[in-house]
This record gives structure tokens, sequence and C-alpha cells, in this order.
């Protein structure tokens, strides 16, 4: 299933939402401005919170947790050193590892695990410049078909990703 996140990129709190193929509203990502880490929250259309993504600090790696109560949790690290490609690594509890690859300033990349591929994030389906889609393959089912967990990821790569000045 494809949902489409446009970004409000003058947003202060950096709040947007989350719709499907038909533009109805699924997820809220709720920033929270005026925190000391970068924190997120994702919230359904009645505005309950369904995961919290922060950054850890004092890590030697970027990292981001994507926490869910009552789900599965993840946490998403950059490498240390990558001269060749550009690559995350997700740890998520109870299941394989996934790894993203691709472009992610492009936001262009592919989230797998041993099983396949979890989702495809892309910008290429569209020209307005602050949308991109995050397929996620709901065929699944294991926690790489939840689009809750997906769609706490793809904002942990970007918030991850985004911040070339720290």
């Amino acid at each position: 299933m494809k949902f489409l996140i446009r970004e409000r990129v003058f947003d202060i709190g950096d709040d947007y939402w989350v719709t499907d193929e038909e533009e109805r509203k699924v997820f809220l990502v709720d920033g929270k401005a005026l925190r000391v880490r970068t924190t997120f929250e994702l919230k359904d259309t009645e505005g309950n919170v369904l995961a919290v993504i922060r950054k850890k600090l004092f890590k030697v790696r970027d990292q981001m947790r994507v926490e869910r109560e009552g789900g599965a949790s993840a946490t998403v690290r950059k490498r240390l050193v990558n001269p060749v490609r550009d690559k995350l690594t997700v740890e998520v509890e109870g299941a394989p590892d996934w790894e993203v690859v691709g472009d992610f300033l492009g936001k262009e990349y592919v989230i797998s695990d041993e099983h396949g591929t979890v989702a495809h994030v892309s910008r290429k389906w569209f020209r307005v410049r602050d949308t991109y889609a995050v397929d996620v393959n709901t065929h699944r089912h294991d926690v790489g078909g939840d689009p809750a967990l997906v769609i706490g990821v793809a904002v942990a790569v970007d918030a991850l990703t985004g911040d070339e000045d720290d």
C-alpha cells in the first residue's frame, strides 16, 4: 500500500500528514519543537499516539528509536564509515534486522530484510518537491507489513540523513 508524505518545509515543529493513495489522511507526524533531542510522534487521525520517534543522545553513531506501545519497536542507525554507498541498519525487536540502501537525500531508497522488500521510498513518482511515497509491503504477515512501524522508520531515516550540518 502506498502512503504519501507531504512535508511542510517551513512549518514550526515539522508537522505533516501521511495520506493514502486516495488522499485520505492516515497518520499525522507531529514534530515536537523546542526539545533537547529530535522527537516526533506518529498519530492516527483521532490523535492517538501510535509511535514515538526520537534521536538517541550521546551515541558514537547517530541513531533514532521508533518506540511503539503494544507493537514492535526499532532502532535506526547510521553506519560509521561507508565510502561505497549509503546504508543504514534497522534493529527490529523480535524480527530480523532491516537494511536501508539508496539515495537518502533524493528520497530514493529501499528497506528490506532477509525475507525481501519491506518498503520502497521514492520521490520519483511526484513533481511536487516536498512529497514522497512510502510503498509498504502490506502483504507481509510480520512486522515488515506494519505501516505505522515502517512509516516511523522512514521518518527516522529522513531525520537522520537530512541533518547533514550535524
